[in-house]
């Protein structure tokens, strides 16, 4: 047991500028999961991250010689704010290596902090070899993010509070990993003070760096790193944050990229607040180890350590929460091609939401369709969508955890129709969005002519918005005409818009 942390994590120096951050209960997820859920707000911190605690901890236990020297480190991000913070705070020149990746509203919020900022590399690894170049050639003073004593200390201190925070029995804390930093101080002072509480490391399946030294006994390097949470996306655990861990922890579990998404929703809709993918990764591992251990009515707290992410980002993690809260099934059906086909097919959902529905007329007898559609996470509510249509005589392609069909192909459904296609027409429709919308609109189009593009996608506006392909012969386009003026819903013709015609005409 690495007792000397104790006495370290007690005497650390981190409230000059860190604060104690607040345990938050979560309602919503409490109920849901049937335990206590509990959130460590690191989020809230001055540089919206946990990394200020190591860092100044860290800078205020160098000499004046080594101030006087400045400071360097190589940071994806939040470890490079709580060190320009840190330096600002204490007068001290810092210079900051980041990934080239590292989102922009980190690199400003360092250079807002009047730290310099290198941008060297796509990982962590390749700025840190720049900075320690600096090291050897400027005599600056590395400060590491994760793989140092005074930093794991610093970190070490969220258990403090944790355990302050809350007296009661804990059945487990969750910790999110990248090099360790985090996990080695919180897994120290915990066990030491509260062994029987589980501390469990959560990590990205494309970034599970500790999982793969558990297993093989030793630190090993792994050979590609998913950069989605790019707060944990190291490539290798650190040295003395494994010597630590691996004495402490009582298990690792690794999550999906659709998981953390689903966890960012998670921790929004308890607390309005939104966490980067690194912060919610720790609750996505408590939400797993419920499901795996049939866990109720226990105390599990998490840690969201940070909330540093670009807003752009936001567009891609909500098209992936709904599918990390197996709350969507993605699948590709084969209807007849002809009238009325869309509108049976509805009707065969059961009265499930159609969130998606992508369709090109591409064969006179068969159309193939990818489709969006509402589940319940209970009762194999996906297993039963696909062996319900089944039944019916639909031929059904589960894409649910397809990455590439979840990536691309979704976007990419479509294209042009074959030469000896005609007759086609190109409208844009919106509607009220609501349970069931798409399918009354599929009902109020009616059977008259054949739909030969469809697209539509639940945004969660108040609008819903398709692009409808009709194939309407030239005799009967004022009859159309008239029909969708008396349909009731807003609509506009795009057969001359020019993206229509160079890619889908």
């Amino acid at each position: 047991m690495p007792q000397k942390y104790i006495r370290k994590i007690l005497d650390a120096r981190v409230y000059d500028v860190a604060i104690e951050t607040p345990l938050d209960h979560l309602p919503l997820l409490s109920r849901r999961f049937n335990n206590e859920i509990l959130l460590k707000r690191e989020d809230l911190q001055p540089v919206f991250s946990f990394k200020i605690r190591g860092a100044y901890n860290k800078m205020a236990h160098l000499s004046e010689e080594d101030l006087a020297k400045g400071v360097v480190a190589a940071s994806a991000g939040n470890h490079a704010q709580g060190l320009a913070l840190a330096a600002l705070k204490l007068g001290v020149k810092a210079t900051i290596v980041m990934p080239r990746t590292t989102p922009k509203i980190k690199v400003d919020a360092v250079r807002s902090r009047g730290a310099k900022v290198i941008l060297q590399g796509d990982t962590f690894d390749e700025a840190s070899s720049l900075a320690q170049k600096l090291v050897l050639e400027k005599g600056m003073v590395y400060i590491h993010p994760y793989d140092d004593p005074e930093v794991i200390a610093g970190q070490g201190t969220i258990s403090m509070e944790i355990l302050r925070q809350h007296t009661g029995p804990i059945e487990a804390v969750f910790v999110p990993v990248g090099g360790g930093g985090l996990l080695a101080g919180v897994a120290a002072y915990i066990k030491y003070v509260r062994p029987e509480i589980k501390v469990i490391g959560v990590e990205p399946e494309g970034a599970a760096c500790l999982q793969a030294a558990m297993e093989k006994g030793r630190r090993v390097t792994l050979p590609s790193v998913d950069l989605f949470a790019d707060g944990v996306a190291v490539a290798q655990i650190g040295k003395e944050t494994f010597r630590v861990i691996r004495k402490t922890v009582d298990a690792v579990i690794t999550v999906s990229t659709d998981e953390m998404c689903a966890a960012i929703k998670d921790i929004f809709d308890d607390t309005r607040s939104i966490a980067e993918p690194a912060g919610a990764l720790a609750l996505a591992g408590l939400k797993k180890y419920v499901d795996q251990n049939s866990c109720a009515g226990k105390t599990l707290i998490a840690i969201d350590s940070g909330a540093n992410t670009n807003f752009d980002r936001l567009r891609y993690i909500s098209e992936r929460t709904e599918i990390g809260e197996k709350r969507e099934a993605i699948i590709s059906v084969t209807i007849p091609e002809r009238p009325g086909s869309f509108k049976k097919f509805c009707a065969a959902l059961a009265r499930r939401n159609i969130t998606e529905f992508n369709y090109r007329y591409a064969d006179a007898k068969a159309a193939k369709i990818f489709v969006g559609v509402q589940v319940s996470p209970e009762h194999n509510d996906r297993e039963e969508l696909v062996t319900g249509l089944r039944s019916k005589g639909y031929p059904v392609v589960d894409l649910t955890d397809n990455e590439m069909a979840k990536m691309h192909i979704r976007h990419m459904v479509g294209g042009r129709a074959s030469a000896a296609f005609t007759d086609e027409l190109l409208y844009r429709f919106e509607f009220p969005e609501r349970p069931g919308a798409l399918a009354k609109f599929l009902a109020s189009l009616g059977q008259g002519w054949n739909i030969s593009m469809f697209h539509y996608r639940n945004h969660g506006a108040a609008f819903g918005r398709v692009l409808v392909g009709i194939q309407v012969p030239a005799a009967e386009r004022r009859q159309l005409k008239d029909f969708l003026d008396k349909l009731g819903y807003e609509f506009y013709e795009e057969t001359d818009n020019p993206a229509y015609q160079l890619f889908l005409s």
